[in-house]
């Protein structure tokens, strides 16, 4: 452990974010263009402020991921927490839910994470979380509000450096039942994202074979970009599922904190399927439990939960709007279509895909079958993945703003359609469902569709063309997959 003192190295100024990069649930943006290395200073000293007077504590958990710009961000970060007087706990190169769960482990105030997350290797950014609870919405415009006011906390801080790998490796595998005699052979594709050398250190220590790919980390990410909810990042871990017979194959994004799979046959399960999986243990223990999924989750999930006896609960996209959703229904299992699945039930209540992983292999041990065993007894349904349409930053909003607005409009007339707004247009239908909203991620539009038949997909398509047509937009589905 190596422990350092230091007072601010320059004097606070004001300081105004391109109001872009404050996001609904995190700081993002592009380096070199609205996001470097002086943002970092601001943001840490900014965020540093705000944990003193939200928490009145002062120690804060920093890690950050393989991008190229993140350790001078780190650096950077480092000097500005320092200055508004922080204890730095800094735990070095590895995934978000490492730091998350360094923040609980350790008790810290709060934590912030330097992570582009699943955003192409020219983006960056910032996630942060308080002990108990998320940062997003008001928050992240307070730290900006905080910024461009000067208005700073001051101090000496001090630096420390935590190894946690190890203890997080540990409480990773505290709970498996993947034990001798059980063992399976399984693919771990790591995308050359953060979670590289923990998935190492993990199948280490599990039983069975397994089989390590893309596990070194490299912020060019030369073989896919780190997106399992994308069907064209998995090719290659579907080639050796298929190939090297394996049980399973897991994947993950740039900072680990979602999860993708396909199951023995090279089949793609999408996340909703994979709540549904787990729902079934999950429920076991809590009966009657509110279990959430978000607007982009299939209506199968949904009334499975409801037959399971659970109470299916639809909420907003975002990782922090989650996260808070299940602090107020006191959910022990909440997840989204794009990977980020959060359980409460045995573990921290924080997005996880290495933790997840575990999850279903335990799900398999328990079940004794086959994966694809497993989903034959789910009803049939046909469904996209999710597609983005790349618009204007500036102009998602208002494009989704409009289209609710449309279909609300037909809607009054049409009789056979509702709309649900809590977050884009959730549009239900005879056939089935479909869904525009803007991500908070990224500048696009992200669709998706659901349908009892191909015949009722046929018409569902349709009737999103003609609605993305009346907002200058092209309703194209093979975008993102």
């Amino acid at each position: 452990m190596k422990t350092s003192n230091a007072a601010a190295s320059q004097k606070p100024q004001s300081y105004r974010f391109d109001p872009e990069i404050l996001r609904e649930y995190d700081i993002r943006g592009i380096v070199g263009k609205n996001l470097s290395a002086t943002d970092a200073y601001y943001v840490g000293l900014a965020y540093g402020t705000f944990v003193k007077r939200e928490t009145g504590g002062n120690r804060i958990c920093l890690g950050y991921d393989g991008r190229h710009s993140s350790p001078d961000f780190q650096k950077a970060m480092v000097e500005g927490l320092m200055a508004a007087g922080i204890a730095v706990e800094r735990v070095g190169l590895g995934p978000t839910p490492m730091l998350y769960f360094a923040v609980k482990d350790r008790k810290a105030d709060a934590g912030l994470m330097i992570t582009g997350s699943h955003n192409p290797g020219h983006y960056n950014g910032f996630k942060m979380t308080l002990q108990n609870a998320p940062v997003y919405g008001a928050m992240v415009q307070e730290i900006g509000r905080l910024a461009a006011a000067g208005d700073f906390e001051t101090g000496a801080g001090s630096l420390v450096d935590i190894d946690i790998q190890d203890a997080y490796v540990e409480r990773l595998m505290r709970d498996t039942k993947l034990v001798a005699g059980k063992s399976m052979k399984i693919a771990w594709d790591c995308g050359n994202g953060a979670a590289g050398e923990i998935v190492r250190r993990l199948t280490k220590k599990l039983p069975g074979e397994h089989i390590l790919m893309f596990d070194e980390i490299d912020g060019d990410f030369p073989n896919h970009h780190p997106d399992p909810t994308v069907d064209k990042n998995l090719v290659d871990l579907v080639k050796v599922v298929r190939e090297q017979k394996c049980d399973l194959g897991l994947a993950f994004d740039g900072d680990g904190d979602r999860v993708g799979a396909v199951d023995e046959k090279g089949n793609i399960l999408r996340c909703d399927m994979l709540i549904t999986i787990y729902a079934r243990d999950v429920l076991k223990r809590h009966p009657g439990a509110t279990i959430i999924g978000d607007v982009k989750c299939s209506q199968v999930m949904f009334d499975e939960i409801n037959k399971m006896g659970g109470k299916g609960l639809m909420w907003k996209t975002g990782h922090s709007l989650i996260k808070a959703k299940m602090a107020e229904t006191n959910s022990p299992l909440a997840g989204e279509l794009s990977g980020h699945i959060f359980f409460k039930d045995g573990w921290y209540g924080f997005d996880d895909g290495i933790y997840c992983s575990i999850r279903l292999i335990d799900a398999l041990v328990e079940a004794g079958e086959p994966l694809s065993k497993i989903m034959e007894t789910l009803p049939k349904i046909v469904n996209t993945p999710e597609a983005r349409i790349e618009v204007d930053e500036k102009e998602k909003f208002g494009l989704v703003s409009k289209l609710v607005a449309n279909i609300k409009a037909r809607a009054e007339t049409d009789k056979t359609i509702t709309v649900d707004d809590i977050d884009g247009a959730r549009v239900n239908t005879p056939d089935g469902w479909w869904l525009v909203r803007a991500s908070n991620t990224q500048n696009v539009l992200v669709m998706r569709a659901e349908a009892q038949t191909e015949a009722g997909m046929a018409r569902i398509k349709a009737m999103i063309e003609g609605e993305m047509a009346k907002i200058g937009q092209k309703a194209d589905f093979s975008a993102g997959h």
